[in-house]
């Protein structure tokens, strides 16, 4: 599998992620920085990776957003190359417009890291069709903006349309609905606050993050 880490100021998990692919998928990923403004035909997956682009500044993944990779970003989802943005990366594809919705600032006003129980919600996307229909996992969180907003209709199309994920099994930051993450509407683009590639091993005290990744890989043979 040919997959790119997008790499922004202030990204900080782009080495996990990467480490992740590469471990699950046995292919080095490429490392893409945020300048370039064209990406390879070929890729199986875009992965867009958590931290704190350009500090937060503005709004959580505001600037990153527009950043020169972005358009050919969108390109590639746009023509159905599955598009995987995590934590921060979740927050880019909202502001670039490639998922719904928006991520506020926690419902407590503070900075969650642990580990957090989620329910599979989407069995049918690249990325979750290893695992089963309302499974239960546990994957580890760590933000201060992950509160998933939208409006009602919104919310509701994305019930109807089996575009919810995953699902918190309890209320972690204020999320609408407890979502922990969106699908786009032909299912190649997922947003999720939790981090699949942190919990990939035993050593991680767990391998519930695993399946994210080698659904892909299914995908692919």
């Amino acid at each position: 599998m040919k997959a790119a880490v997008l790499v922004f100021p202030g990204s900080n998990c782009d080495r996990d992620l990467a480490v992740a692919i590469e471990k699950i998928c046995g292919t080095k990923p490429l490392m893409v920085w945020h300048q370039e403004s064209e990406l390879p035909d070929d890729l199986d997956l875009i992965a867009v990776p958590g931290g704190f682009s350009y500090g937060d500044y503005l709004r959580s993944g505001a600037m990153a957003a527009r950043s020169a990779v972005m358009p050919a970003v969108i390109k590639q989802a746009e023509r159905g190359v599955p598009v995987l943005g995590i934590c921060n990366g979740f927050q880019i594809l909202t502001e670039a417009g490639l998922l719904p919705g928006a991520l506020m600032r926690n419902a407590g006003l503070s900075f969650i890291c642990r580990n957090v129980g989620l329910e599979i919600q989407n069995t049918t996307s690249p990325f979750t069709r290893l695992y089963k229909k309302n499974q239960r996992i546990h994957l580890p969180v760590a933000h201060h903006d992950g509160n998933y907003t939208a409006d009602e209709a919104t919310l509701d199309q994305l019930e109807d349309e089996d575009r919810v994920a995953l699902r918190y099994t309890e209320s972690v930051n204020g999320s609408a609905r407890n979502i922990a993450g969106v699908l786009n509407k032909k299912g190649n683009v997922l947003g999720l606050m939790p981090h699949p590639e942190r919990m990939i091993e035993d050593a991680h005290g767990g391998k519930d993050g695993y399946n994210m990744f080698a659904s892909l890989m299914q995908v692919m043979a």
